[in-house]
């Protein structure tokens, strides 16, 4: 299953604030065994954020969208959500009962506008101060304030995916191969990915005085030491010299 997250603010795009969301969805994803596919920046633009929800809606991936699910103008992510799914937008009846129950008798219309999600959403409970966030399918739609969208990721994870992650982490392992263009490797790699189903194969190059590709897979922690095992022959076998990458997490051999 792919996962991928969708960061929205025009602050982002001009600047003014700086992402936080994507390296703290990396970690967190890691931390269960899980990988981040892909990521992509929106500005606070309805039309673009209506299409690339539509197109992310129409596929099976887990996404976590960041930002924008506020009540002032400039947030947008709550009807572009409705819209992209073809449903109205109204107020959610726990969304509602978690907002009264945060602000009490200083209860307004603009705050409930807060809990006004698309029809058939499902709340994402907030531990910071209960105005929830709300998935529709497997998109899950948080805060952009890091102190409230980190936990309930957390929990999003913890809650609907577990089972994806009690077997244990994923691990990575690379090597470092000197002498050798990417070309001349691409072969190799190929018949890797073949023969290793599932395993992600990685070609980094270091341009400058010290020229080398570190060159590397990551996956099921089995999969892995096999995968990094049959590149070091591999790159062997076509001449070229390879060592181990520093910290690698496989606990592959010393240098050969």
């Amino acid at each position: 299953m792919n996962f991928g997250a969708i960061i929205i603010g025009d602050e982002i795009m001009s600047g003014k604030r700086q992402d936080k969301h994507m390296p703290k969805v990396i970690e967190t994803l890691k931390a269960r065994g899980l990988q981040l596919s892909w990521c992509r920046y929106l500005g606070d633009d309805p039309d673009d954020i209506t299409a690339t929800l539509r197109s992310t809606l129409a596929a099976d991936d887990v996404v976590f969208c960041f930002g924008g699910i506020g009540a002032t103008p400039d947030d947008h992510t709550r009807l572009c959500a409705a819209r992209a799914a073809g449903v109205e937008l109204l107020l959610h009846p726990e969304a509602e009962a978690e907002i009264r129950s945060r602000f009490g008798t200083e209860i307004t219309t603009n705050r409930l506008k807060m809990g006004e999600f698309p029809l058939g959403a499902a709340i994402i409970p907030n531990p910071h101060n209960r105005i929830p966030g709300f998935s529709l399918g497997r998109h899950y739609f948080l805060p952009g304030f890091p102190q409230m969208a980190w936990p309930m990721m957390a929990w999003v994870l913890d809650t609907h995916y577990a089972h994806l992650f009690e077997s244990g982490n994923a691990a990575e392992s690379a090597i470092i191969v000197r002498g050798a263009g990417e070309s001349s490797l691409i072969d190799l790699m190929n018949e890797c990915l073949a023969r290793f189903p599932g395993v992600k194969l990685f070609s980094l190059p270091r341009m400058g005085a010290d020229r080398y590709i570190e060159l590397g897979v990551r996956g099921e922690p089995g999969r892995v030491a096999a995968a990094i095992t049959d590149l070091k022959d591999g790159v062997s076998a076509l001449g070229y010299t390879w060592s181990e990458f520093p910290n690698a997490e496989c606990g592959m051999m010393n240098d050969e």
